[in-house]
């Protein structure tokens, strides 16, 4: 019993250090722009209403209760993508707190996942490295997963598919590298977890046929995604009153005009490598 409960004050104590979570003496948190206060309030207030029911019913997990919960889908996105799935249940356990933090219970977000540009979403603010940060809500904890796999498809992350999809070691040292944690301990956290909890046993090898078909299928969809974090980046830290949220029947051209500016010069303030926009999505409109 005793080993049990000390097993749950350590994942405790490592999701305190997630890879989202500020260290001990950086700087307070900025105030988020896009948002006051009190709308960030008012819109948490309703995510918590529509969402009531499961937040009233949601179980208490353990970090042996949530393995067992969400390793199948975790080895479904591993043979998809090539994740280990014992990266995948151990970044969840450190970012979720072991499924019990408030963005888990409230937004069944499980890897901290921010609001970006193209994310029409609903939206759960909360604080971190910002005042009244915007994290995504998922219908269910299933689409958690999912966006955290189409999430690592980024040109910063590509190298990691690359690597066989059973080599966690290799996974948990590529994402520290790549940026995905500020805490240089992250990849310890990761590796420590999976042997603690035996997580890679439900990883996977796979034949050399295998790999290449996944390789040049996930890396085909990571170029599709370049340039997709330049324009969360350029969003992120842009005023409120310098950005436009494209509206039904928007197109870059009618949106041009109404800023007094060229479509040219639209695409250049945004990174944009086509004409192609999303409703929903946030354009800057001011140079």
């Amino acid at each position: 019993m005793q080993k049990i409960f000390g097993g749950l004050i350590l994942v405790c104590f490592l999701a305190s250090c997630a890879s989202h979570k500020k260290l001990v003496g950086s700087k307070p948190a900025a105030p988020n722009p896009t948002i006051s206060n009190s709308e960030a309030r008012r819109n948490n207030d309703k995510i918590r209403k529509q969402y009531s029911e499961s937040i009233a019913s949601y179980a208490t997990y353990t970090a042996d209760s949530y393995i067992a919960r969400f390793k199948t889908i975790a080895v479904q996105e591993m043979n998809t993508y090539g994740i280990p799935a014992s990266i995948t249940l151990a970044q969840g356990l450190i970012e979720s707190a072991n499924g019990n933090g408030d963005l888990a219970r409230i937004a069944n977000n499980h890897f901290g996942i921010k609001c970006t540009s193209d994310w029409t979403g609903k939206s759960y603010y909360k604080d971190d490295d910002m005042v009244n940060d915007c994290f995504r809500v998922y219908a269910t904890p299933e689409e958690s997963f999912r966006d955290h796999s189409n999430f690592l498809k980024r040109k910063r992350y590509a190298p990691l598919f690359e690597l066989d999809k059973n080599d966690y070691v290799g996974w948990a040292n590529g994402l520290k590298a790549a940026g995905y944690a500020t805490n240089p301990q992250y990849p310890q956290m990761l590796i420590n977890i999976i042997q603690k909890y035996n997580l890679d046993q439900y990883d996977r090898p796979e034949g050399e046929e295998q790999k290449i078909k996944r390789e040049d299928r996930v890396l085909a969809q990571i170029n599709n995604n370049i340039g997709k974090e330049n324009r969360d980046s350029i969003v992120t830290n842009t005023p409120k009153d310098k950005l436009y949220t494209v509206k039904q029947g928007d197109t870059l051209y009618n949106i041009s005009k109404r800023f007094g500016l060229t479509v040219d010069d639209l695409k250049s303030l945004n990174s944009l490598g086509d004409s192609n926009i999303k409703i929903g999505q946030k354009l800057v409109v001011a140079k």
